[in-house]
């Protein structure tokens, strides 16, 4: 583990792939074509089928519209990631790091840690899934193997970002082309799918299931890994550069949610198709429907070319959630760890609720984790989305580039509808916890965890704009030039100079004589600090401060010979208090004192001095750093 002193998001693939050259045609848009595809398997990872699949089983066509919004909200909040990292050359992690005070950030980073686990979760359940369907191996011993899947992705980075890519959009191709398949064979009604993207009132259960759809959708974790992966495309720092940029990645992200889309539609309308229509509406298991899907479609290509699918769906995203891991990491604590570290950490995470739930409840508990998970995404989503939304929109530091206000306007609606979703299912849920009895501990604890989260929610929405504000009025005081009509200062008539008898001396005295010249008068003070003299004050007589007095009249006289008016004083015991008193005293019109410079502890030690001493004066003090 090392403190990572790189500003760049990746920094091993950082501008890896130089989109500068001249080209032409496709060449051109394929040069920025692979970070929305890297995005879009978050899309469709385990974690959706169990939402889609329950959606479907239980409630038909009628949530494709619930699928179809939360497809238009990925794409507008990932096409702002791709341009926070394309304008500013900062991940969200970063941007957030540079703006958010410690604890804020330290809070959001806990939050992005847990939506990466809970997405790891339903990537380590969906692919043993996968494996037991496949191969019958059971469960528990398909959630061990999920361990060693960290080592393709060590692999895989060896290669290079552009054979990552590669690699994932071959994964994607498997599961557009297996459900493209089961789609064929199921032969669904088009009237009633398209029915289905009618908006339409949901209940209570239709509401949890809509919730996860969209947790499952809108991921958190993407929009982190977004601002990162279009950084490793090297673009030219002038604006028809950026703007060709934002222009091929909008592109890019627009079909690779599309085939996010298709699949997560596909997933559901088979589940509407196969299993709602015949009455079979409580499927709502990953392996009760690989069961069924044989009988009822009479044909046994469709369950292996579903666990095939959901396979490919769990490895491909579990690699783009080990991305995100280190993104934020580095991102929030600027912390880099071993990558095999890493995702060792984020899949034993991952692994440990898995493993208690199966051995304690049993497989059949195993979807109900994985809708649960992606609920936890959708609890996330207001605090990931929120801090982006500001920051695209800030003038000051995107330029021309800021969001248009009708975007702006559309981010924000999109933001009230997850967080007024999200509000409302735990309202809902808290109710049902309050409603059974005992679970004392979970009542106490629940209104104390809503506080802190309404706290953060507060700092994270507003503080942004107080600080845009505070740049406003700064600019608004700074703006109007004062007339300059009134520059005469004060005479200066008597300086007095703090001396600490050290080789500095000499250096305070010469800047002194230059303030006042022969003009001036000049006191020469300094303050001893002996034993005796903080018993006895100025009845001290002891060696040292014999030899300081003496001091003071040797460059006392020094400078009377050389025309100047000089009288000196000693103070005793208080550095602070003594000078103030002596200059006060003395009625000085400026003080001149050291600045040794000192760091680390000693500029508290000595430093303080100045800061006392010229908050306790109302004269100008003249600091000489020596």
């Amino acid at each position: 583990m090392k403190v990572q002193h790189t500003d760049t998001s990746l920094s091993e693939v950082h501008d890896s792939v130089d989109t500068t050259k001249p080209q032409k045609g496709w060449r051109r848009i394929l040069a920025y074509a692979g970070p929305a595809y890297l995005v879009s398997v978050g899309y469709m990872d385990p974690g959706n089928w169990a939402t889609d699949l329950q959606g479907g089983a239980k409630f038909g066509y009628q949530l494709i519209w619930v699928l179809l919004m939360s497809n238009l909200m990925a794409l507008l909040l990932q096409s702002l990631s791709a341009r926070l990292g394309i304008v500013r050359r900062r991940d969200l992690a970063q941007a957030n790091r540079e703006v958010y005070p410690p604890l804020v950030n330290f809070c959001l980073y806990i939050l992005a840690e847990i939506a990466i686990a809970a997405c790891d979760l339903a990537e380590v359940i969906g692919m043993a899934l996968g494996i037991y369907l496949l191969t019958g191996l059971p469960l528990i011993w398909g959630v061990g193997i999920t361990v060693f899947d960290t080592l393709l992705l060590l692999w895989l980075q060896n290669y290079g970002i552009r054979k990552l890519e590669a690699f994932i959009i071959a994964l994607v191709v498997i599961i557009g082309c297996s459900f493209l398949i089961e789609i064929i064979i199921a032969k669904p009604s088009l009237p009633e799918v398209a029915i289905g993207f009618i908006p339409t009132a949901l209940t209570n259960e239709a509401l949890y299931i809509a919730v996860g759809i969209i947790g499952a959708t809108v991921m958190p974790h993407n929009l982190y890994l977004h601002s990162a992966l279009v950084q490793t495309r090297k673009i030219g720092e002038d604006k028809q550069s950026i703007k060709r940029a934002l222009k091929f990645n909008f592109i890019d992200s627009t079909i690779a949610l599309n085939a996010a889309f298709f699949v997560n539609a596909a997933i559901l309308v088979l589940a509407a198709t196969v299993f709602f229509k015949t009455g079979n509406t409580q499927v709502a298991r990953i392996e009760d429907a690989h069961q069924l899907l044989s009988p009822l479609l009479g044909t046994k290509l469709a369950p292996v070319l579903f666990a095939i699918a959901l396979i490919a769906a769990g490895q491909s995203s579990t690699i783009t959630g080990t991305l995100a891991g280190q993104i934020v990491m580095e991102g929030y604590l600027r912390l880099r760890i071993n990558p095999l570290l890493r995702r060792l950490l984020t899949r034993l995470i991952a692994i440990v609720p898995a493993v208690i739930v199966i051995l304690v409840y049993g497989e059949e508990k195993v979807d109900d984790l994985l809708v649960f998970s992606q609920v936890i995404l959708s609890l996330q989503l207001g605090f990931a989305v929120i801090p982006l939304i500001h920051f695209v929109s800030d003038k000051n530091t995107m330029g021309e580039f800021a969001i248009k206000t009708w975007v702006k306007i559309a981010a924000w609606l999109i933001a009230a509808i997850l967080v007024f979703l999200n509000v409302r299912l735990v309202v809902q849920e808290v109710a049902a916890l309050y409603n059974e009895e005992g679970m004392l501990f979970w009542k106490i604890m629940i209104p104390i965890i809503a506080l802190g989260f309404l706290w953060l929610f507060l700092m994270m929405t507003l503080l942004p704009l107080v600080r845009k504000q505070l740049r406003k009025d700064s600019h608004k005081m700074h703006s109007d030039v004062p007339a300059l009509a009134n520059l005469s200062v004060p005479n200066i008539k008597h300086i007095a100079v703090a001396l600490d008898f050290s080789e500095n001396d000499e250096k305070l005295i010469a800047y002194a004589l230059n303030q006042g010249r022969t003009e001036a008068t000049y006191t020469l003070l300094h303050i001893v600090e002996t034993a005796p003299a903080r018993l006895l004050g100025d009845n001290s007589d002891d060696d040292e401060t014999r030899k300081d007095r003496e001091r003071l009249a040797y460059y006392a006289a020094t400078l009377v010979q050389k025309g100047y008016q000089v009288s000196t004083a000693l103070g005793y015991n208080n550095r602070i208090k003594e000078i103030v008193r002596i200059v006060k005293e003395t009625n000085c019109d400026l003080l001149v004192m050291g600045a040794h410079r000192h760091k680390g502890l000693k500029d508290y030690v000595f430093g303080e001095t100045i800061e006392a001493v010229r908050h306790e004066l109302d004269i100008p003090v003249l600091i000489v750093n020596v």
